[in-house]
This record gives structure tokens, sequence and C-alpha cells, in this order.
């Protein structure tokens, strides 16, 4: 992770509901860091192979989004508030959807792309199963490479 990104780190390995065990993070992002950029880096340092978002907050000075079925992003400058940061992270491959708002409430959201900038803060709260492995294989329907869970050996 990039310098002043904090990180939080806790293990719930005893909990009686949670098993295979899990762990939590909770990191926040600093003004003008990348978004993807900084999830990739924490997801690489933390080797985590079965990740997913529980929680975000923050605000954008910047967005890129890819919209459903379109090829390229459309990126936006201004101040926008974070709604929604959704998805399942791994070292193997990543989806992640984003939406945010304008100053007026407008909201738009799609899939996240590179160049979303922290304004002021993005708080996440990212949770990892230790049990399992999430891996991307290309599915024939469309040829966009898909979600395959695997278990890990030992669990």
């Amino acid at each position: 992770m990039g310098l002043g990104v904090s990180l939080l780190f806790c293990q719930c390995k005893n909990a009686e509901t949670l098993h295979p065990p899990f762990q939590i993070y909770a990191i926040r992002l600093h003004p003008g860091q990348d978004v993807l950029l900084e999830l990739k880096n924490f997801i690489s340092e933390k080797n985590i192979s079965a990740g997913f978002i529980l929680s975000a907050v923050g605000s954008l000075t910047q967005y890129n989004i890819r919209f459903a079925n379109q090829q390229e992003g459309k990126q936006e400058t201004g101040h926008f508030e974070v709604v929604s940061l959704t998805g399942l992270l791994s070292v193997k491959g990543s989806h992640i959807h984003i939406s945010v708002s304008d100053s007026v409430g407008h909201t738009i959201g799609g899939h996240l792309l590179g160049n979303n900038l922290v304004f002021t803060t993005l708080e996440l709260v990212i949770g990892e199963d230790q049990g399992h492995i999430f891996d991307r294989e290309t599915d024939a329907t469309f040829g966009y490479k898909e979600l395959v869970v695997k278990e890990k050996n030992g669990l």
C-alpha cells in the first residue's frame, strides 16, 4: 500500500458462526490516491485470494466508470460522494462496481476503472474468506473471465 494509507486489522478465527476463518481489514485512502490502484496494491500486499468489500464511504474529485455493455469508460471531474463500492477481490482478478453522486444528488454507476481519485477520504472495510480462492476463468457464453470459487486445501 502506498504512503498515507491507514490500516486496521482484526482476525475472526474463533467466531462460532464464521467458518472457515475470516479476516477483516479497515483501510483509509487519502486525497489524490487512485482507488483501483490502491485496492490492487492492497490485494497484492496481503495476498488476498477471496476478498470482498463490506463497506465504503468517501468522496472523489474524478471518476472513471465503464457502463453496462460499453467498451470505453466515462471520466468526469468535480466533487462526488461515493454512495456504493462493491466487489469481489482476488490476486487472480477482481470485479468491482462503484456508484457516485454529484452535488445535486444525480447518481451514476458502473464498473470501476483506474483514475478514480480520492477527494477527502475513502474509508473501506474489506473481508477475506481464508478458506476459498476466487479465480477467474473464461466463460464461453460471452468470452469474459468470470468468477470460479475454489476451496483452499486443508480447510
